[in-house]
């Protein structure tokens, strides 16, 4: 199978499948000398996990990842206090899958001659045969998203250090539209969102706030705590703090179950899809990616252009349409409006507009990065539907008896966040090394 890398700088392949052992991400390309750990990356992980509230499945996978390489085992000198830092080498992260019980494995053995509508099973059984990963839907699953949020932490981690931030959050859902808010207000609400995530997160509070997975343990004594939480997933749960809204917006400023800026949008959104789940079918919506801090001139011509790269966020399951800016407005606008005009002030370029996104000719113009995802309806539903069997051909009835999710956007804005995040540092790497030749040059040293 190919397809299941991206970026040349800071490259990342996944692997794994819903209902495999687990999934995998190799990420080459992270700086030495990072303290990165699997506390901090399952504090994304969790944005994205099922089985949180209403808005997803009740599936309780747990998401725990595991990095495996890429890190010092121990001080690589005595004393040198760089254990558990970044070493330069590929990093590897693991997310060994903890609820695949057999029952729910049956019901897919139940319905997989059938192929859901709206998924790949039917496409994925025509390339790879009868041995296609058809249980919980394989690396087609929306499972394979962990290793997008794992991977692309790290890659925020990164941007950090550059001044560059990437958050996304949703931005439309079940027909209700956030209104316009200004980023600097929608990245703190985000951020504060997660905060509350975590606080409430009950594998959060009990895997790693108490110390029961730490940097100084081994791999198969990890592995040895893995096996005791499989079976107290339900127990850990139940530990749960409730949610209660009024206190958490009092507290955080937030919506207790969706990640947007504005709580009473966030209410409406909550209601308009709590409404149709009730009917057995699922909704869309929008979610919006920002990038804060990205330098002018980040980006390539031609086929490599920043925004084409971003419009690779297509690759998300469900993803089934990309803009950047203005996007599709602008064959309403005529060319005075649509020109992001400028001016300049103390020095500094300033744009009256920025309907262009913050990309022109494929490179940044140093405004926000603003790119919108629009995200289908789960395509697992609890209705009838016409479908196939694909071994006899025969018209087929199907009815969702698997786990299903009312809506996927409510999950898809950390995976979106972070891809964004993985495609600006491949392109940060590439645009400081170029910028760092073309100064050398210029001096012409080395002469």
């Amino acid at each position: 199978m190919i397809g299941c890398s991206i970026g040349r700088n800071f490259r990342v392949s996944v692997a794994g499948g819903s209902y495999q052992e687990g999934l995998a991400s190799v990420i080459q390309g992270v700086p030495p000398g990072m303290m990165i750990t699997e506390q901090e990356i399952y504090g994304d992980l969790l944005m994205r996990k099922p089985g949180a509230d209403e808005l997803s499945s009740p599936r309780k996978e747990p998401d725990l990842p595991i990095i495996y390489t890429g890190v010092n085992a121990a001080d690589t000198i005595e004393g040198a206090g760089n254990a558990f830092l970044t070493n330069g080498t590929p990093m590897t992260i693991l997310i060994p899958n903890l609820d695949r019980h057999f029952i729910h494995i049956k019901q897919y053995q139940d319905t997989n001659r059938t192929p859901r509508p709206g998924h790949a099973s039917y496409a994925s059984f025509m390339k790879y045969g009868p041995c296609d990963d058809a249980i919980g839907a394989g690396i087609f699953s929306g499972r394979y998203t962990s290793t997008i949020v794992a991977s692309g932490y790290v890659a925020k981690r990164v941007l950090a250090k550059l001044g560059v931030r990437v958050f996304a959050y949703v931005k439309e859902l079940a027909g209700v539209e956030c209104p316009d808010v200004q980023h600097e207000k929608a990245f703190k609400s985000s951020e504060d969102y997660k905060r509350m995530r975590r606080d409430h997160d009950p594998f959060y509070q009990q895997i790693y706030v108490k110390g029961r997975i730490r940097n100084d343990m081994r791999f198969l004594e990890k592995l040895a705590i893995f096996a005791e939480i499989e079976k107290e997933i339900d127990s850990i749960r139940d530990t749960q703090k409730p949610m209660k809204a009024d206190e958490i917006r009092r507290k955080y400023g937030v919506h207790h179950m969706l990640n947007c800026p504005d709580v009473s949008a966030a209410e409406e959104m909550v209601k308009a899809c709590t409404k149709i789940s009730a009917g057995g079918d699922s909704v869309g919506g929008l979610v919006e990616v920002v990038a804060l801090g990205a330098p002018a001139g980040l980006g390539e011509p031609v086929f490599d252009k920043l925004d084409a790269e971003l419009g690779r966020m297509l690759g998300i399951g469900a993803v089934k349409g990309v803009e950047v800016g203005a996007g599709f407005k602008v064959k309403e606008m005529t060319g005075s409006q649509s020109n992001d005009q400028m001016h300049s002030e103390k020095g500094k370029v300033i744009f009256d507009s920025n309907n262009a996104g913050g990309i022109t000719g494929g490179l940044a113009t140093g405004q926000d990065i603003v790119v919108r995802l629009a995200v289908k309806g789960t395509p697992t539903i609890a209705k009838p539907q016409h479908t196939i069997d694909k071994y006899t051909l025969e018209n087929k009835d199907l009815a969702a008896i698997t786990r299903r999710d009312p809506t996927i956007v409510a999950r898809l804005w950390p995976v979106a966040e972070n891809l964004a995040a993985i495609i600006l540092l491949d392109h940060m790497v590439a645009h400081l090394g170029y910028q760092a030749l073309r100064s050398k040059v210029e001096k012409g040293e080395g002469r």
